[in-house]
């Protein structure tokens, strides 16, 4: 019959302490594959709606009541949905995807803040509400998307000067738009008003 020494009873110890600790790391891990499973099978369905959400911005660009700058937005958005090259190709499947699913959402939702609610409502032919839609994606989406490229796309830029910018394009030196600091943090909150 073995005889317990110290160190025996000290490594018996400090093995059933590493053994409970890799059982609580292992359900944690659980718990965020989980969640991650479940938010990927909202951003699945969210994807069903993006053909939607692009003949949206494209009845909402023949809308007199939409800003012209909105209209150049939904231009842009739209050729950024539709173009093979973007932040990440189209051609990986599912993250593809995502990106242009976000870009849609933020400028669909920069609408709805510079302009009344009920214009893009009145516009939107898919299910559910539009609103409530673009601001889950706009929660979700950055999960899923590089850091890097989720702060290309939510960054905040402004126009140069106009005559720095002519300067620079007789130049090909000058930047024609450059990044604003943000001074506030906006955290990202993964529920959502909406209903699966």
């Amino acid at each position: 019959m073995p005889t317990k020494t110290c160190s025996n009873i000290r490594y018996s110890l400090n093995f059933e302490k590493a053994r409970k600790k890799h059982e609580m790391k292992e359900r944690k891990t659980k718990l965020k594959r989980r969640e991650k499973s479940e938010l990927k099978g909202r951003i699945r369905t969210f994807i069903m709606f993006l053909p939607n959400m692009v003949m949206l911005m494209g009845r909402l660009l023949r809308d007199a009541r939409v800003p012209t700058a909105e209209k150049a937005l939904f231009a842009a958005a739209i050729v950024y949905v539709i173009s093979p090259i973007d932040l990440i190709p189209d051609v990986f499947p599912f993250i593809g995807q995502v990106d242009d699913l976000y870009v849609v959402a933020l400028v669909l939702l920069r609408l709805v803040n510079r302009t009344d609610e009920s214009v893009v409502r009145q516009h939107w032919r898919g299910g559910g509400d539009i609103v409530a839609l673009a601001e889950s994606i706009a929660n979700i989406a950055p999960k899923f998307l590089p850091k890097r490229i989720s702060r290309v796309i939510t960054s905040n830029v402004e126009l140069a000067p106009a005559g720095k910018i002519l300067r620079g394009i007789k130049n090909r030196d000058g930047a024609l738009v450059r990044e604003v600091e943000r001074e506030e943090n906006h955290g990202i909150d993964s529920s959502s008003a909406m209903t699966n």
